[in-house]
């Protein structure tokens, strides 16, 4: 049997603290290493208790959750899943905390009675059995720690530990001048283990498909952003999970302005989230970044996101190419999912395509990745092992040959500019 897990539990509420040791505590996997109310108090209980896992709060007194997590992630790195809201704010703030290195998140539960609270026990179990499995395994968690308390990275090629994201640059006259980020920390998904755990987390009943407006620009960047075009021979599909919006920070921010193809993302989040993560993608990218809309069509120089809790697939009409969401069953636990995405590329051979697949937990994406190979694609990339946040998708698509190039973070945007320009 594995080793007891000791979590932390970070929250302003002794109420909501007593909820979520509850949780916790009915595993006998895991067991509450301390409890603290503000992100101050958290780093000194990391310090100090040296927990395997933290879960953390966003809004707190004295401390944020979003400070506390740039912080932890810099000085002892762990493991910290984020316990959010749905609110606007609450989906905004945790994009940037997972931008940050938080390693996941779930939502908060409202309280004891409400009817959620065994869904979201059932899924903070699972995150935490995520995270348990992945820091036994890592390259930065498992470093060993110096007499005071700090962890020192491990030294091997390809290795950046986490820092805190650079913020976009507004008053610049390009934004391709706006913010880079270093490569995540690595982290590896064990051989043994990664099937037991994947990412089965089940997603609400698909909404009917709606067509949500793009996100709003202030007339400033929209005339810092390249006119979209129609026309466009090559294309870009990129899918991620756990990890995965650090790594797409790293990558979308680094394509040109003049970037000539459109670039389709699935990372595996649940409604409202990925709007957020547009957002914020989007405030840092020369290129437009938006959450995918029902029937719009599909421009060079635009990223596209895939909406939670909808398959995002391309689809084709007398005018061109546009954006066809479905509200299908979850395949593999997953809707979005990016074999959904990769096999609608495939059929489309007379354009160019490249497929990326991500640091995340699972196979997802990899017979996708074969399908469009098999089709005639001409990039396929899978993120290497010692950039991954979680080596499973990627090292899925490697094992089954569908990977034609293993690619650290860093060199995966100008591998791709390289392919387009071609």
């Amino acid at each position: 049997m594995a080793a007891t897990s000791r979590v932390l539990v970070v929250d302003d509420s002794a109420f909501m603290r007593k909820i979520i040791c509850d949780l916790i505590g009915s595993d006998p996997r895991f067991a509450i290493a301390g409890t603290a109310n503000d992100g101050r108090d958290a780093i000194e209980a990391v310090r100090r208790l040296k927990p395997d896992i933290v879960t953390m709060d966003l809004e707190m007194p004295v401390m944020n959750g979003l400070e506390a997590v740039e912080r932890i992630m810099r000085m002892h790195p762990v493991p910290i899943v984020m316990m959010s809201s749905v609110s606007d704010d609450g989906t905004r703030e945790t994009i940037k905390a997972l931008q940050n290195g938080a390693f996941d998140f779930i939502r908060k539960p409202s309280g004891p009675l409400s009817p959620d609270i065994r869904r979201v026990g059932e899924q903070l179990l699972e995150k935490l059995r995520i995270a348990a499995i992945t820091r036994r395994h890592s390259k930065w968690y498992a470093a060993d720690r110096p007499g005071d308390g700090a962890r020192s990275a491990p030294k091997q090629p390809g290795f950046i530990p986490p820092r805190p994201l650079a913020r976009p640059k507004l008053d610049e006259d390009s934004p391709a001048a706006k913010g880079r980020t270093p490569a995540p920390s690595a982290k590896t998904e064990p051989a043994g283990e990664e099937h037991a755990a994947r990412h089965t987390v089940t997603e609400p009943a698909a909404e009917a498909v709606k067509t949500h407006p793009a996100a709003v620009e202030t007339p400033e960047q929209a005339r810092r952003k390249p006119q979209p075009t129609e026309a466009f021979r090559h294309l870009v599909a990129i899918g991620t999970s756990t990890g995965g919006p650090r790594a797409l920070h790293e990558v979308i921010s680094a394509l040109p302005e003049d970037f000539p193809a459109p670039v389709l993302v699935v990372q595996h989040m649940p409604p409202k989230f990925t709007r957020s993560l547009a957002q914020r993608l989007d405030a840092f990218s020369a290129l437009r970044v938006r959450e995918a809309a029902q029937g719009e069509r599909i421009c060079a120089g635009v990223v596209y996101i895939a909406p939670g809790g909808h398959h995002l697939t391309l689809a084709k009409d007398g005018g061109g190419y546009r954006v066809l969401l479905t509200g299908d069953a979850p395949r593999g636990g997953h809707r979005p999912s990016v074999d959904a995405l990769f096999e609608s590329c495939a059929r489309f051979p007379e354009l160019k395509r490249h497929a990326v697949l991500m640091t995340g937990m699972g196979t997802d994406g990899a017979k996708g990745m074969q399908h469009l190979n098999e089709s005639g694609a001409e990039t396929a990339i899978a993120e290497s092992e010692e950039t991954c946040v979680v080596y499973g998708m990627p090292r899925a698509a490697v094992e089954a040959g569908a990977a034609k190039d293993v690619l650290p973070l860093k060199d995966i945007a100008p591998a791709l500019v390289r392919a387009v320009r071609r």
